[in-house]
């Protein structure tokens, strides 16, 4: 669990190094740094869509993914999370963007990935955390520069990173069987169009509810290995 904890503490020190340049820039130079981040996350959505192999697995998975995340409104749930934190932290709401956002946006982005996935596993399974310690470089920089955008949201998001990947490092024995290299390559190509839809919302084109569809990244693993078994 290090390379866990390593991440999620990662996080929190990379929002609060954002949290603290935000308060001495304009809100037009934010607006501009959004902007950036959402293009940037596009770009990350689109090489990692690119690893996918199995079109059909792709479009069952979001298509059931999207049914089940909507019915159970998981967007909403989370949301819910980020504004209950904020009832808590009514000094820190000030700003073009609500606490929720930023945790729901926070946790998705550092969440969904090879990396995560894959690291996690060589973490449960073997007890390498290199992939792990580099993610969490990745993700100090990714929340400095998503908190300046989005506030103090993002630095809780930290919870859900240690959640997330807790889980996926205590279940590694159990999940092994599952996630094969075309397995974690479907949900690789699920997460970026993930990535792509947030990429999207943070730039401020569209207002997809990407939690919604979350659950895809469960169902395209099943689908490959369901694929196997016929």
């Amino acid at each position: 669990m290090i390379g866990v904890i390593v991440n999620a503490l990662a996080v929190i020190i990379g929002s609060l190094i954002g949290l603290l340049f935000k308060k001495g820039i304009s809100q037009r130079f934010i607006n501009a740094v959004m902007i950036g981040i959402g293009l940037c996350t596009v770009y990350i959505g689109i090489s990692g869509s690119l690893k996918g192999e199995n079109t059909l697995i792709i479009i069952i998975s979001i298509v059931i993914g999207s049914i089940i995340g909507t019915w159970i409104d998981i967007d909403k749930r989370l949301n819910d999370i980020g504004k209950y934190i904020g009832t808590r932290f009514r000094a820190s709401s000030g700003g073009s963007v609500s606490l929720a956002e930023g945790f729901v946006t926070g946790s998705l982005l550092f969440c969904i990935g090879a990396m995560t996935i894959v690291g996690s596993l060589n973490a449960g399974l073997t007890g390498d955390n290199q992939m792990l310690f580099t993610k969490s470089v990745l993700d100090l920089i990714s929340s400095t520069m998503l908190s300046v955008s989005l506030g103090i949201g993002v630095l809780f998001s930290a919870s859900f990173v240690l959640v997330f990947q807790g889980l996926i490092v205590l279940l590694a024995k159990f999940l092994q069987p599952v996630l094969t290299a075309s397995a974690v390559a479907e949900i690789t190509c699920v997460g970026s169009l993930m990535i792509i839809a947030l990429g999207l919302n943070i730039i401020g084109i569209t207002k997809i509810k990407v939690a919604n569809y979350l659950p895809a990244i469960v169902f395209a693993p099943i689908l490959c290995w369901v694929l196997t078994l016929i």
